[in-house]
């Protein structure tokens, strides 16, 4: 604790350029802070600040050390914020920013999950178009940016990426159920149900279709919610991630087989936070929430 108080005050003495302005603002005797300071440039055998007429201003070293200490501080601060998270003491809230079918998929239950843990901490969800998320994290609008196929950008930094493969999702009583693996041309047997062309799943999924074989759904939404609302009665298919649809198949209600023209398509979701800015407690804890469930359903290696 001495340590710490040490870096605060001479923290405080920098901001000030005065002793007793510190003093008056860290409520001790002016005499205490000026003691600390003097033993410090003893200790490390230079000035850290200019004495002037009208008060004090760091030295060469004393720069470098300042810089030094309020890492130092803003460290602790974030040390302490996560272990009373841990405790279950923390508050304060965590936005991301992320894409429908996440949202309409695996958040929920991360979220579930988290705030059973966490309840003081208020968790808010801005679904945008993939072209809007990671600028929304730039923007400092969101804490965390949670999607697939995000652009690169190096003001951000990737935090977990996770491949996952595209399957068949279909009602349980289905007549493709219950096979290992199907093709796309076994799907286009029955009604379809798909993601449109604003989506980035539809690319993908043009790009599995037999060349010469028309493709015509009978739906489609830019709702990743209709598409498995719709699949859950057959002879309907609709085609999404295991993540998307998990607590569905947990519940008995829809099915998910793999697509095997797919196997080489890899689906990446990426979990991302500004490149200069480290996550408070909440944005940390929800982090690490989501890299767990996002790694338990990935592609294995």
């Amino acid at each position: 604790m001495l340590h710490h108080r040490l870096l605060g005050y001479l923290d405080e003495v920098a901001r000030s350029g005065s002793i007793r302005r510190a003093a008056t603002r860290l409520n001790v005797a002016s005499s205490a802070v000026n003691r600390q300071i003097l033993s410090l440039e003893e200790e490390m055998g230079t000035p850290l600040f200019e004495r002037l007429p009208r008060g004090l201003r760091l030295t060469a070293a004393g720069e470098v050390l300042v810089r030094h200490v309020r890492d130092t501080l803003n460290g602790h601060e974030r040390m302490l914020a996560q272990v009373a998270s841990l405790k279950g003491l923390t508050r304060g809230e965590v936005t991301v920013a992320t894409m429908a079918s996440i949202a309409a998929g695996v958040l929920p239950g991360v979220i579930g999950t988290f705030r059973e843990t966490h309840p003081r901490i208020v968790v808010k969800v801005l679904v945008l178009p993939v072209d809007q998320i990671a600028a929304a994290l730039l923007a400092g609008e969101a804490d965390l940016a949670l999607a697939y196929r995000l652009p690169p950008d190096p003001r951000m930094r990737c935090i977990a990426e996770f491949e996952h493969r595209l399957g068949a999702v279909m009602a349980p009583d289905h007549p493709l159920n219950g096979r290992y693996q199907v093709r796309m041309a076994d799907c286009l047997e029955y009604p379809l149900v798909v993601a449109d062309h604003s989506m980035t799943l539809r690319d993908v999924l043009e790009l599995l279709v037999p060349e010469g074989t028309s493709f015509t759904p009978v739906v489609e939404t830019n709702s990743i919610e209709l598409m498995k609302r719709l699949a859950q009665t057959a002879p309907h298919i609709t085609f999404v991630n295991l993540s998307d649809v998990g607590e569905e198949i947990r519940r008995g209600l829809l099915a998910f087989t793999p697509l095997s023209d797919a196997s080489a398509i890899i689906q990446r979701a990426s979990l991302m936070q500004r490149a200069r800015s480290a996550l408070d407690g909440p944005a940390h804890l929800l982090a690490v929430r989501i890299q767990a469930e996002f790694e338990r359903q990935s592609v294995p290696d």
